[in-house]
């Protein structure tokens, strides 16, 4: 069964809110000691809704409702589309943490002809699986992290890597804002792969294209609030700058992409 790229793209924005209940408010989404650290776990089920506007000409924004899911031990994490293999950290001080992980993601970029009139005549684009690897820093002014995947279904057979900061404002014993700033580099191959046409897909008004390398920035806010330590409610909204190399492709006709995701979510533990 193919997973339509809109699809799969919420649910890569429901990861990032869904990713913040691994470490939420501590006075209410705490449980007892253990749970979701060493020794222990933690699991939830919910239910979401996203909206994805993509740059690429003719497609309108596209609403979805997905399911939720997130789970975390002292080995692993699963959150939405991806998952990662936890692997020995480093505690600095009391304030200070670096941790380092194998990744692992559906990337649903991509489209198919039929997705817009403009589109006829090009060769499916599909999404894929990325792995790759991870390090963040946690500490008391902000989570900074690195993150490098490659498309290991072949597809694109890109890399891409991404920088970010992100800062968790919490508002009480209920409410948190986290404001989030992105970077990703994305190689000559990736860009090509999706935003690029190719000599034989090239007609009157669809020139052909060679992508080239650069770094989209992203900058992001979500909004949590818990109710108890299981019932939670959560708003990401986002909004990501293209860089020249998918600017000026023909296939293209806007500068940025947008995101909304609203959901809820229980937590068993």
């Amino acid at each position: 069964m193919r997973v339509s790229p809109a699809f799969a793209q919420c649910l890569q924005a429901a990861a990032v809110t869904v990713a913040a209940l691994a470490s939420p408010l501590p006075t209410l989404a705490q449980g007892k000691p253990g749970e979701g650290g060493e020794g222990g776990s933690s699991w939830g089920l919910g239910l979401g809704v996203g909206s994805k506007q993509q740059a690429y000409r003719g497609i309108d924004r596209d609403t979805k409702a997905l399911p939720l899911l997130q789970y975390e031990n002292q080995y692993v994490k699963i959150m939405g589309p991806g998952a990662e293999l936890k692997l020995p950290g480093l505690r600095i001080s009391d304030t200070q943490r670096l941790s380092f992980g194998l990744i692992g993601k559906y990337e649903g970029s991509g489209y198919e002809a039929k997705d817009s009139p403009y589109l006829a005549g090009m060769a499916e684009r599909e999404g894929g699986f990325w792995l790759g690897g991870k390090l963040q820093w946690d500490n008391e002014w902000a989570n900074v992290s690195a993150r490098w995947t490659a498309d290991a279904s072949g597809n694109s057979k890109g890399q891409q890597f991404s920088l970010g900061l992100e800062r968790n404002f919490r508002l009480g014993q209920q409410f948190m804002l986290s404001p989030r700033l992105v970077a990703t580099w994305q190689d000559r191959k990736t860009v090509d792969y999706y935003h690029g046409v190719r000599a034989g897909e090239a007609r009157a008004g669809r020139a052909a294209y060679l992508g080239e390398s650069g770094v989209n920035t992203e900058l992001g806010l979500r909004g949590m609030y818990l109710f108890d330590r299981h019932h939670s409610v959560m708003v990401d909204v986002g909004v990501t700058r293209l860089h020249s190399g998918i600017k000026n492709s023909p296939l293209v006709d806007r500068s940025s992409e947008t995101g909304v995701f609203v959901g809820y979510m229980y937590r068993f533990r």
